[in-house]
């Protein structure tokens, strides 16, 4: 899941209690922030219980379901029996492949239809809890099951009734309210007509609305504006642009150049580079940049270069393809979003002249590349002034106030706009 992914939503189970399952198959479908991914089983065998409904989050590392397998032994003798054996034997192996899931502590379901699991099933060998009294008690897990709390309250109980836990509190932990996800309605009351259509908002569009609300709430946004003349870079990718994709097999856009940009000056204003933990700051030593890529329903996504102050053009140019190739095609892992200290987003493909970006929680910037233009500007010279065509844009820089003052937020990106404009024309790559 990636270091830094804590949980994730379950938004659709691919099998169901009953199915077979072999290894490497996906069985579930997860989402972490904005990212899909399935999950492959390990194991080959037979699913025997889900624990968790689709919509629940879900921390990693939480046992999700429950598969039975066999062992080594019992698969090498069902592979071994004779075509033709009787139906004595084939009770007597079914016997011995029940011994052998019993004797693996996996879960088990009992004459009753009562499913155990492997912990529970532990804990009751141990305290010699027969069967007949494992059934007894009163479970509080989903589907009325009894878990781990329930036995060690009836254990403690001296074994008589037990001492079920609140109810609710087990249905907190199993199922966790994706409150985070919900939006507040507005106090102002809404009227409806019977010509309007009510459109349910999609997983991705609450998180989203979400994070965005948070955000503001969450940091005093001020914005900086800048102009930048990128003529000579229009020119040198004009110039190179064949010769790059002949040698290196990609295509090169002005985001990478943009994005190599920034990620050298944050280098020089590290005070950028930071995260606010209530009255502490964190300074980051890795520089990793966010990049706003579309995805196939046309939503955005903020996948992550990492060390991106270490790569050179080529590999910037790489590394910004991938990613948005990846967005496009659904293939982002959730660790590709996780772990960025800054965020550019290109709102110029969309013809815009610039943005006012809300800040990528728990980031402090974000920085808006507006769209290149052709423009009249007085280009000053020896001989005097004159007017003339150049290529130029418009980049916006959000931070947030409580840690990032107006000198700060302005110096930076004066810096990006020096840096970009010093450009060398004829340079190489």
């Amino acid at each position: 899941m990636g270091e830094s992914v804590a949980e994730a939503t379950i938004t659709s189970w691919l099998k169901k209690v009953g199915d077979h399952i072999d290894m490497d198959e996906a069985i579930v479908e997860i989402a972490t922030d904005k990212v899909d991914s399935e999950v492959p089983s390990d194991v080959e065998g037979t699913l025997v219980e889900l624990l968790y409904d689709v919509d629940a989050i879900v921390k990693v590392g939480e046992t999700i379901a429950i598969i039975e397998t066999l062992d080594e032994n019992t698969e090498e003798n069902v592979a071994v029996a004779p075509a033709d054996e009787t139906i004595n034997e084939a009770a007597t192996i079914e016997k011995e492949v029940e011994n052998a899931i019993e004797s693996k502590s996996v879960g088990k379901i009992s004459e009753s239809g009562k499913f155990f699991s492997p912990l529970v099933r532990n804990i009751a060998t141990t305290e010699n809890i027969s069967m007949e009294e494992l059934e007894a008690i009163i479970g509080t897990g989903k589907d009325d099951r009894v878990t781990k709390n329930d036995i060690l309250a009836y254990i403690e109980s001296g074994r008589s009734a037990a001492k079920p836990v609140q109810k609710e509190m087990t249905a907190e932990v199993q199922q966790p309210k994706a409150a985070s996800t919900e939006i507040v309605k507005t106090s102002a009351p809404i009227s409806v007509s019977g010509e309007d259509e009510m459109i349910e908002m999609t997983r991705m569009g609450k998180l989203v609305a979400h994070h965005m609300v948070a955000s503001v709430q969450t940091s005093a946004h001020v914005q900086s504006f800048i102009e930048v003349d990128v003529t000579n870079i229009v020119k040198w990718r004009d110039r190179v642009k064949d010769q790059f994709f002949a040698r290196e097999g990609e295509k090169i856009t002005y985001t990478p150049i943009f994005m190599m940009a920034v990620a050298n000056i944050i280098k020089k204003f590290p005070m950028i580079n930071i995260s606010v933990d209530g009255d502490k700051i964190i300074k980051r030593k890795a520089i990793n940049l966010g990049m706003a890529a579309s995805l196939a329903d046309g939503n955005l996504i903020v996948p992550v270069i990492k060390n991106a102050d270490q790569l050179n053009l080529v590999g910037m140019t790489k590394a910004v393809n991938d990613l948005a190739n990846r967005a496009r095609n659904g293939q982002l892992k959730p660790d590709d979003i996780q772990g960025g200290t800054y965020t550019v987003t290109n709102v110029g493909s969309f013809g815009s002249v610039f943005g006012t970006p809300i800040i990528n929680q728990p980031q402090v910037a974000i920085l808006a590349l507006g769209a290149v233009r052709k423009v009249p500007a007085v280009i000053e010279t020896s001989d005097g002034d004159f007017i003339g065509i150049r290529h130029k844009m418009f980049i916006s820089h959000s931070y947030d106030h409580r840690v990032v003052n107006g000198a700060l937020g302005g110096m930076f990106i004066k810096a990006v706009k020096e840096s970009l404009e010093a450009w060398d024309v004829k340079a190489d790559f």
